[in-house]
């Protein structure tokens, strides 16, 4: 995949923002964008594509969108160190929805954290 420039937001497993940044050049709404796939994910243990794809195919999951922390646009990844839900990492803004999410997966490898159990 391309190079990663898009907003990041690091959340720990209580859902505060731990870090949040937004390079030059990339929209100011996607820093708050990455904050909500980062909730998003935290929330439901899951990546925030999945988490979509999922809800799309489920009619009772149709007013996910009316909650107003959630994103459900890939992106937004859990972060589990040795099994254990950590905290989450979200990004925006890097040129779609499976950019960000190959960009977060990258971050969270990074640091030597998995997007699952």
């Amino acid at each position: 995949f391309k190079h990663c420039t898009g907003a990041l937001s690091v959340l720990d497993r209580g859902g505060n923002v731990l870090m949040a940044q937004r390079p030059e050049g990339v929209g100011p709404h996607n820093l708050l964008a990455s904050q909500r796939k980062a909730y998003t994910a935290l929330s439901t243990k899951t990546p925030t594509r999945l988490f979509a794809e999922r809800a799309r195919n489920n009619p009772e999951a149709a007013n996910l969108n009316a909650i107003a922390e959630l994103l459900l646009l890939g992106g937004g990844v859990p972060l589990f160190a040795e099994g254990e839900l950590v905290g989450a990492l979200g990004v925006a803004g890097a040129g779609g929805a499976e950019q960000d999410e190959a960009c977060a997966i990258k971050a969270a490898g990074q640091v030597g954290l998995t997007i699952q159990r």
